[in-house]
């Protein structure tokens, strides 16, 4: 089951319990799942971001789009081609049921 909660960054816990006060900046290295900390004295550490390599983490909002983002781009282009298809079938319905004034009627006035 899908949580879409933001995932908890072990790292930053252990490059705190290692240097505390001692720390200017923390970024997150993704490509390496590492926590990387400069510290004051000028040094660089880096931490492990997750407990175990097969712990799977819950999934958040952002994690879902980046790993589906294939299927939603094709869900939304069948949709889009699904909603002319049905404009144009109505298109052409309504242009074989109504008279040519009704349709002449309805196109140049803003009401309808």
């Amino acid at each position: 089951m899908i949580t879409l909660q933001r995932r908890q960054l072990v790292g930053h816990d252990i490059l705190l319990a290692r240097h505390g006060n001692h720390i200017c900046s923390m970024r997150v290295d993704r490509g390496n799942g590492r926590v990387v900390a400069l510290l004051d004295d000028g040094t660089v550490d880096s931490a492990p971001n997750l407990i175990s390599p097969g712990l799977r983490l819950p999934d958040t909002f952002r994690s879902v789009i980046r790993e589906d983002w294939k299927f939603f781009a094709a869900l939304s282009a069948i949709g889009t081609g699904v909603g002319g298809l049905i404009m144009a079938v109505a298109w052409n319905f309504s242009s074989t049921v109504m008279s040519p004034e009704t349709i002449q009627l309805m196109s140049t006035y803003a009401s309808y």
